[in-house]
């Protein structure tokens, strides 16, 4: 919400120059260590430049905190009218704004004004609370942005089109497409030009919204035809029965199938599910609930489903055949699947396999285990090894993230992040950072990174997959049926008998109630 006024506004936000102001919850920020000592920020500089009567009335403020730090922000060319309620802040080009390292520290400067509970440097908003920011934006006798609509139209078409293109899935909802459609009819009672480019931006959208609903239904026919491969087992016998290996001998091209639905399901969810998922109240009101409709978050969802179906099928096919030299070539294959996901920067399938093969009905495997090297599989598990934060997955996702900067081909482009550990940082950055700094003011920085981490993720889901699309292995990767956990625990006990007396029992159970056996 915060980044978005700033950009009606035409405003630049505070950079990355420091950590953002964090609340001691009982999450620490992802990545980072916990320190009881209170970090400063660009923001919080800007209480050393409240009067002493200022600073009297919000007790809570030691302007001595601040004072070691220089207030910055982002710089433009000159403009010739000073600012006031009669022109708007401006901001430099987007490109200007990040260097290689994230922001471009060039750009600071040390002076600032103040207007309207509004805080300006060089006719840039550095920072200010959001009634500010909204009461900036409402006309009155003295302040009027632009008189004429054919001044402003460019700008507001302009933002239109980018709010359809980063965020179509907000126009789902009838009332919002009605109100497009409304401000579009405005703009386009003006100039031919606008007209145009008004009709391509609806029908743009009206294009990503039908791909959507297409793509929605084939979840929906997938997900309703899936069945229990205990079930399929019962009625056709275990020798007629195709697994994996006779349907996709190559490992390297099953890693290549994997990466296509990887792709393609990361590439239909949008940036605001990721708001959706985890805000329950109004960002900057905790009082206020947010969304009064269920969350849309239907296809990030989608996304973590196919994660567990995978580990699943995995799991599946290694507790599947009876005699141990198949469970162990099985096996091997995996690792060699694995391996390749990790070359071509497939995170999420790769742990999906990791995650598959730990499994508890796998993992208890120990002659089947014996027949297999793990070397391979160890020096995989040290890459996505949970110690210290996932470090080592970060290094490999920093590299995987900077070959794609500097990719020759569509392939050295691909990154597709482990999903999971994503929405996790997202989820803590969101909890473990104040929304608003101690003066009320919105706390920008906090927005910043959340908005750096989903737009790397935005720029990645992108990425068109270069492998050539394989149907059969598709379809069975995407609709085989798989096992269900007490299916997997009972295939792995016919596969290698209890060991102890509570798997004994548990043995039974199984039998009794899946097969109908005692």
């Amino acid at each position: 919400m915060a980044k978005f006024l700033a950009k009606l506004l035409g405003c630049t936000l505070p950079s990355k120059g420091a950590s953002p102001m964090c609340e001691s919850k009982s999450h620490s920020r992802v990545g980072l260590k916990s320190s009881t000592k209170q970090k400063t920020t660009i923001l919080s500089t800007l209480a050393s430049e409240k009067s002493l009567s200022d600073c009297k009335k919000e007790q809570q403020w030691k302007p001595s905190m601040y004072n070691s730090i220089t207030p910055i922000c982002f710089t433009s060319p000159p403009i010739e009218k000073p600012i006031g309620k009669e022109s708007m802040p401006q901001t430099p080009p987007f490109s200007a704004m990040f260097d290689s390292s994230g922001y471009n520290r060039n750009l600071y400067q040390s002076a600032e004004d103040s207007c309207g509970g509004l805080y300006y440097h060089d006719n840039n908003l550095l920072s200010g609370s959001l009634e500010a920011l909204i009461q900036h934006l409402v006309p009155n006798v003295d302040y009027y942005p632009d008189n004429q609509i054919r001044k402003i139209a460019p700008k507001i078409l302009q933002l239109l089109t980018e709010w359809t293109e980063t965020f179509p899935y907000d126009f789902r909802d009838e009332r919002m497409m009605r109100n497009l459609k409304d401000l579009a009819h405005r703009i386009a009672s003006g100039e031919e030009t606008y007209r145009k480019n008004v009709q391509q931006m609806i029908q743009c959208l009206i294009r990503k919204l039908a791909a959507l609903s297409q793509y929605e239904e084939v979840l929906a026919k997938i997900s309703s035809t899936s069945t229990d491969r205990l079930t399929v087992l019962k009625t056709k016998p275990q020798s007629i029965q195709r697994d994996i290996i006779t349907v996709c001998s190559d490992p390297y091209t099953l890693a290549q199938q994997l990466t296509h639905i990887e792709l393609e399901r990361l590439n239909y969810i949008g940036p605001e599910e990721f708001v959706q998922a985890f805000v329950q109240k109004d960002p900057l009101d905790n009082d206020k609930s947010c969304y009064s409709e269920r969350k849309k978050t239907r296809n990030l969802e989608a996304y973590v489903e196919w994660f567990n179906r995978l580990s699943y099928l995995v799991a599946t096919e290694i507790c599947m055949p009876v005699k141990k030299k198949h469970r162990a070539r099985m096996i091997e294959y995996f690792i060699d699947v694995a391996r390749e996901c990790f070359n071509i920067g497939n995170f999420n399938s790769l742990m999906a396999i990791i995650s598959g093969m730990n499994m508890s009905p796998v993992s208890r495997l120990k002659k089947t285990w014996a027949k297999v090297k793990t070397a391979k599989f160890d020096v995989l598990e040290h890459q996505m090894d949970p110690s210290s934060n996932f470090y080592n997955y970060r290094t490999a996702l920093r590299g995987a993230a900077q070959r794609s900067l500097t990719a020759h081909s569509s392939r050295e482009k691909i990154v597709i992040p482990f999903f999971s550990l994503l929405i996790k940082d997202i989820y803590f950055l969101n909890e473990g950072c104040a929304n608003r700094l101690p003066n009320g003011h919105v706390n920008f920085e906090k927005f910043w990174e959340l908005a750096k981490q989903v737009s790397e993720f935005m720029t990645w889901k992108q990425v068109e997959c270069p492998f050539e699309r394989d149907r059969k292995i598709l379809q069975y990767l995407l609709t085989v049926s798989v096992f269900s956990e007490d299916a997997l625990y009972l295939a792995s006990y016919e596969s290698e008998g209890p060991e102890n007396h509570i798997e004994k029992d548990r043995w039974k159970s199984l039998r009794s109630s899946l097969l109908g056996r005692v």
